[in-house]
């Protein structure tokens, strides 16, 4: 979901540099063979996440919920030269589709697939993330990171896609709608965790970027 006026939207896109060859395919093929193409970040929010990576020069960046690759190729653009992206999805029936993406891009040897529950992958990685991108199941935002806060190095970045969630987290919640609930209780939990300073962007579907003190 957009929260700009569609023609605001459209014109900040329209003055948004392009996305490249390889994520244009990408997003075209996703629209034409995946079910949910609307969970792609796509073009406005890919230019974001690649601006902070290219601003940030991450050595070690860690992505849970791939999808079908986008994000992660985005991320990867900032990568110092030695620099690598692990990302990890519990879907197996799209490694494939996402490594052909990988591969047809200019970061194939930077960027790891995990398959599995992230929950207990993460702790195997032992590595320190200079920036972390959570964009999996809801309701485990809030276990997520708490089992990346601690390898996460000071001044590094934690970022959680979708904490509008459609605009539903301003709204009455059912007692049904786990997934808002949970948004609810993260958004709270980062606005008074004092180890970190946070702003929540209005980007697509909200964009929780959080910076580790």
């Amino acid at each position: 979901m957009n929260f700009l006026p569609e023609n605001i939207d459209l014109y900040s896109t329209q003055h948004t540099s392009p996305e490249s060859e390889w994520l244009y395919n990408l997003n075209r093929e996703t629209h034409q063979k995946i079910l949910k193409p609307r969970m792609l970040s796509g073009h406005l929010q890919g230019r974001v996440l690649s601006m902070l990576s290219n601003m940030i020069k991450p050595e070690r960046i860690l992505e849970i919920g791939t999808y079908t690759g986008y994000s992660a190729l985005c991320l990867a653009e900032g990568l110092t030269e030695t620099g690598k992206l692990h990302t990890i999805d519990i879907n197996e029936e799209l490694q494939n589709f996402v490594q052909k993406h990988i591969d047809a891009s200019p970061y194939k040897n930077k960027i790891q697939q995990h398959i599995g529950n992230a929950l207990e992958i993460i702790p195997t990685l032992n590595e320190k993330f200079d920036i972390v991108f959570i964009d999996a199941d809801k309701e485990n935002y809030l276990p997520y990171f708490n089992l990346v806060f601690d390898k996460v190095k000071s001044g590094g970045y934690i970022i959680a896609d979708n904490v509008l969630w459609s605009g539903k987290v301003v709204e009455p919640v059912k007692s049904n709608d786990t997934d808002t609930q949970k948004l609810l209780e993260f958004n709270t939990f980062i606005q008074q965790h004092d180890g970190v300073e946070n702003v929540l962007l209005p980007v697509r579907d909200g964009l929780m970027i959080c910076r580790k003190k």
